[in-house]
């Protein structure tokens, strides 16, 4: 049963570093306020800026999937929709086409398109008992060497049990969102962005026997910095947000009481878009 949905304030984020940005966020902006439709807009290049969020009913997210990422962080708390538009090459997440916008705009309004509900992960630093760093993230936290090609000693817990220690390039928790991205690069499975696990991955590992291991949200992991590295050690989250650890600093890991809310078209699923982007053809260049 459709339900047309009462929307007034929109916000478009938009990474103008891609092409077609400017033209298209001043198109959507006249079309929008043509309408009565209350928007403000958020551009930058590079690095997006600091933004003190507003109660908006649905944000426009104009680039690849790195403004989709920024878009959650900063919309999730407030339960905000968000519609995708791919401007980027890939897109895994960003489904919905530039010359689709105002179809799935007015689809979502009439209730046609459904709104998908995405895990985030919550990252804490603990220094010294003290919460020194708390992120949510909807892809992936790593944590990796500063430099290049340097082995890292990291002790994992799952919940309050000790399991592994690794001696590795570093170490990937991902969301079923992020498995098609870093965490598929380095052997982990591709998961449903709609099932609730984290996947816990090795990058890289000295001992040949570690494999990526799929985690219930019941479960919580625990990363502790071995007092002993030959390297500088960094944490990122979503691979946009970068905290330096110390030594015996300890990282958990936990679904996020928060969900993305990802508008989602109708013209394409999942497995399609896996298809496509994957090119699993079954060609010579599959």
């Amino acid at each position: 049963m459709k339900v047309h949905r009462a929307v007034q304030r929109i916000l478009i984020i938009a990474n103008l570093l891609k092409n077609d940005a400017e033209s298209l966020v001043a198109t959507i902006t006249d079309y929008l306020r043509s309408k009565g439709f209350f928007v403000t807009v958020l551009s930058f290049k590079g690095k997006p800026p600091q933004f003190d969020i507003e109660p908006f009913d649905l944000a426009f997210s104009l680039g690849g999937d790195g403004t989709v990422l920024f878009s959650a962080r900063l919309l999730a708390e407030q339960g905000v929709p968000i519609l995708p538009i791919n401007l980027g090459n890939f897109g895994f997440i960003t489904e919905i086409a530039k010359d689709e916008w105002q179809e799935a705009f007015e689809k979502y309004l009439d209730g046609t398109l459904r709104i998908a509900e995405r895990m985030m992960i919550r990252v804490k630093v603990y220094r010294d008992g003290i919460c020194v760093h708390d992120q949510t993230a909807l892809n992936d936290m790593v944590i990796g060497s500063a430099g290049i090609s340097k082995i890292v000693n990291l002790s994992v817990c799952l919940s309050t049990l000790p399991i592994v220690r690794y001696r590795a390039d570093g170490v990937i928790v991902s969301t079923p969102t992020g498995s098609t991205a870093y965490s598929a690069a380095a052997g982990g499975p591709i998961l449903h962005p709609e099932m609730e696990a984290m996947i816990l991955i090795p990058i890289c590992p000295f001992t040949l026997s570690h494999r990526p291991l799929v985690i219930p949200t019941t479960e919580y992991i625990a990363i502790t910095v071995d007092a002993k590295q030959r390297t500088d050690i960094i944490l990122t989250t979503d691979g946009q947000v970068v905290v330096p650890l110390k030594p015996l600093d300890r990282i958990t890991i936990e679904a996020a009481d928060v969900r993305v809310r990802l508008v989602q078209t109708n013209k394409r699923s999942f497995y399609t878009v896996l298809k496509e982007k994957l090119n699993w053809a079954g060609g010579p260049d599959a």
